[in-house]
């Protein structure tokens, strides 16, 4: 049986009070912090200095995903700021395996995220260095964006990869989750599920948390 966990994405927050905005989500999971550098992706958002900042305001832990160039040498700042979880783009990363052991000896969960396009298998043998893979559903560097339904055989082939190797590495999904696509999600073997405009759009951002973990657990039974 999975855990199914559910972290918002503070991108469609209020970015002028933030420490207000996580407070309304209490029954998070981890806070999905969307790091952009203007390069990587075409946005700018968050550095390691209001990460940091972020991680004193909340007592829930940060889950940084880094939409970010030259990942081996920024990824651990994000460690230093506070996050529980760093998460590394592998195509913008030279080293994977060493980036991987590098942020779990700082102390953190170490993932790597593959953009839409970008296939699994490739990067089989890695899980094992992984604490969590995460399979972006839309193009990464807006929120709101519709779901990618294509992503979804990559999610499953991702699962069959785990239960072939035993590994207990969690599988998120990232991108147009919300409660018409997370049981998609869910039965293709997604546990953790990032979640942006479908929780702070909603009139109780906390009540949409839970109605998300609800549904995703039903089609899981985790």
């Amino acid at each position: 049986m999975r855990h199914v966990q559910i972290t918002p994405s503070i991108l469609n927050a209020d970015f002028g009070r933030l420490a207000d905005e996580v407070a309304r989500i209490p029954g998070a999971d981890w806070v999905h912090v969307d790091v952009m550098d203007n390069h990587f992706v075409p946005n700018l958002t968050f550095g390691p200095t209001m990460v940091e900042a972020l991680a004193r305001a909340t007592d829930v832990p940060l889950d940084a995903h880094l939409m970010i160039e030259d990942a081996d040498t920024n990824a651990l700042a994000y460690v230093d700021a506070g996050c529980g979880s760093v998460t590394f783009h592998v195509e913008a990363c030279k080293a994977p395996v060493r980036l991987a052991r590098e942020i779990r000896k700082a102390g953190a969960r170490a993932s790597m995220a593959l953009k839409p396009a970008t296939p699994v298998e490739p990067y089989e043998d890695l899980l094992p260095e992984l604490d969590m893979l995460l399979i972006m559903t839309v193009e990464p560097g807006f929120g709101g964006q519709r779901f990618l339904d294509l992503c979804l055989p990559k999610i499953r082939r991702a699962r069959e990869l785990m239960d072939k190797h035993g590994v207990e590495t969690w599988l998120q999904v990232d991108g147009g989750v919300s409660l018409e696509t997370i049981e998609r999600c869910a039965e293709a073997g997604a546990d953790v599920f990032v979640a942006g405009s479908a929780v702070y759009s909603a009139d109780d951002p906390d009540k949409m948390i839970a109605a998300l973990r609800d549904r995703a657990a039903a089609a899981t039974g985790g």
